[in-house]
């Protein structure tokens, strides 16, 4: 099998679709590893690590994308990259289609690719292995985005986190109990703010509270609750997730507007098409802008710029999809394995994921 591994061409994103440990252990079972240029750069794999490993290296996107049974990315293809791909080829990634352009769909269907999201392989007890390590990333990094941010030299309040002596810690609020918002939960605690966290399920609120050991003030997340914490939050972090569909906006702009004059919005679901009314794709190079007097955050690929730990965790949770159709081949590898199945979006000529079927539907219906 021609394993096929291209450099990512978002705006700051340094991953990379697999390690050169994990090129070495499939070329030692014969299969042929092409890496494009400079793939690796940003994790910290240089070229001669993949040609070390046994890949070869190839100096265009387009002949990366010509010589592939199967591609490993990390983001969802630019649109140059989807001229690239040739009739029936297999594409894993994140590819997030739920919040992409619909003419997206119709090349992978025309195409007859089989594109694998890996945001919505799903196990039998409903957990999302791959989609995990990145998600728990994720959360770790947003106390480090609103410290940030809430200095006055980034348009901030000019508060801390953590407060000192005489001086009352923020007030950070958390929509969502899923993996990012129980991360994000327990650095900011780490920090020493006050935390808030809401969800819809009473079930996950109990279990949040056992984990931290009450600790996190905890609500169910109705109308009339988020509209009370945006009264006095300094950082607001949006986490909702619906696997293979589009985020539910829960936060109306008229939320928004109750927020103190340059708070923080942090919306970690903008890769589903975000939870927040007021919120918009930003990149690493422009990650912020100001709506309602607030800060919002809104960056996809937030772990992009965290190239090597983000790399080695997607390319540990990988490893036993991607060694499993490499050893059996796609088609059998889809019969036996339904966590791999889950996350097909396409195979061919057809859409398979349902929730994806149906919020695709509903976007042409507005």
């Amino acid at each position: 099998m021609n394993i096929c591994i291209p450099k990512e061409r978002r705006d700051n994103e340094y991953r990379v679709g697999l390690t050169p440990a994990g090129i070495q252990l499939l070329t030692q079972e014969g299969h042929t590893c092409f890496v494009e240029k400079e793939a690796g750069l940003g994790s910290g794999f240089p070229d001669h690590t993949y040609q070390k490993a046994g890949a070869t290296i190839v100096y265009s996107g387009e002949e990366i994308y010509g010589r592939a049974d199967l591609i490993l990315k990390v983001t969802s293809p630019v649109k140059e990259e989807y001229n690239w791909m040739q009739d029936g080829l297999t594409l894993m990634g994140f590819l997030h289609l739920s919040a992409g352009w619909a003419d997206k769909v119709d090349a992978l269907i025309d195409k007859k690719i089989t594109a694998i999201g890996y945001e919505i392989i799903q196990d039998e007890n409903g957990n999302l292995p791959v989609l995990k390590p990145l998600s728990q990333l994720t959360g770790r990094m947003v106390p480090q985005i609103a410290a940030t941010l809430a200095q006055n030299n980034y348009g901030g309040k000019g508060f801390s986190l953590s407060g000192v002596p005489g001086i009352p810690p923020a007030d950070v609020v958390i929509l969502g109990g899923g993996t990012v918002g129980r991360n994000a939960a327990r650095s900011f605690l780490g920090l020493g703010a006050n935390v808030h966290l809401l969800d819809s399920s009473l079930e996950v609120l109990q279990l949040i509270d056992q984990e931290f050991s009450s600790r996190v003030n905890t609500l169910v997340s109705y109308p009339f609750n988020l509209r009370k914490v945006c009264t006095f939050a300094d950082v607001f972090v949006g986490a909702v997730l619906v696997p293979g569909a589009r985020s539910p906006v829960v936060v109306s702009r008229e939320m928004v507007q109750l927020l103190h004059s340059h708070s923080i919005v942090i919306d970690c679901s903008i890769d589903q098409g975000g939870c927040i009314e007021t919120s918009r794709p930003t990149n690493h190079s422009n990650p912020t802008y100001l709506e309602e007097d607030v800060i919002h955050y809104c960056v996809p690929n937030m772990t992009g710029v965290l190239g090597r730990t983000a790399t080695h965790a997607m390319s540990n949770a990988t490893w036993p999809f991607i060694s499993q159709i490499a050893e059996i081949g796609i088609d059998k590898s889809l019969k036996e394995n339904p966590a791999l199945h889950s996350g097909v979006y396409t195979a061919q000529g057809k859409i398979i994921n349902q929730a994806y079927k149906h919020a695709l539907e509903g976007r042409k219906e507005l």
